[in-house]
Order: C-alpha cells, then structure tokens, then sequence
C-alpha cells in the first residue's frame, strides 16, 4: 500500500489583519461623528425655538444657591423663585414698562466695595489720616 501523504496544515489565521481592520472601522465611525458634529454646527439651526418669547428681566441672588426670578413670557411677567432641584411661580404680574436709564441708578455696588470701603477708613484712622 502506498504510503498516503498528509494533508499540509492550515497556515494560523493572523491576528495582526484582523486587529488593524478593526482598529480603521472605529477610526471611520469617529470621523464620520466629528464631521457630523462639525455641520451640524456650521450648517445647523442657529437658535432653538420657544426662545424668541421668553426673556429674563432680572435676577436677584438670596442665598448661596437660590435666587428670585423674573421672566417676561408674552405680556406677563413671572416672578420665579429657583433652587437647585426645584423652580416655583411666585407671582405674576403684566409687563412693565422698562427704562434702561434705571438700571445705572439702581445698580448695586460691587458685594467687596462696602468691605473695601471699611478697609479704608480702618486703615486711614490708624495712620492718623
């Protein structure tokens, strides 16, 4: 009987190709997300909708994380008082009417601008002045 030959093995599969083609499928997905991202904000809306109809009129800080709103919505204003879970209507009022020159009367002094003022004095009695 003639001695049968044995069939060559299969050469091992090579990891190499596999893990470089998956490696430039991920790197495509991530361009195609960046450029996607890039239109959208080149190409896409420039401002959302709603926005054009509700405006803050003001803002008042009364404690270290709530603060007392007022939002004009239409010809109504609403004053909101805001923490950091929660946003409750207070009150609603019409619209009045605005005059910018009332806000450079009635603009605050800086929260430090009394303490710095103090200093002064402090400072300027103890050398006599």
């Amino acid at each position: 009987m003639p001695a049968m030959a044995l069939p060559a093995p299969a050469p091992a599969p090579s990891t190499t190709g596999g893990l470089l083609q998956s490696i430039f499928a991920l790197l495509f997905v991530l361009a195609l997300l960046v450029g996607a991202a890039w239109l959208l904000k080149r190409f896409g809306p420039k401002t959302f909708t709603g926005g054009a109809h509700v405006r803050l009129v003001g803002a008042l800080s009364v404690g270290a994380r709530e603060r007392i709103l007022v939002v004009e919505v239409g010809e109504q204003w609403i004053v909101v008082g805001a923490s950091p879970g929660r946003m409750n209507a207070l009150a609603t009022m019409a619209r009045q009417p605005h005059d910018p020159a009332d806000d450079a009367v009635a603009a605050p002094a800086l929260p430090g601008a009394q303490f710095a003022e103090w200093l002064k004095q402090t400072i300027d009695k103890r050398n006599g002045k």
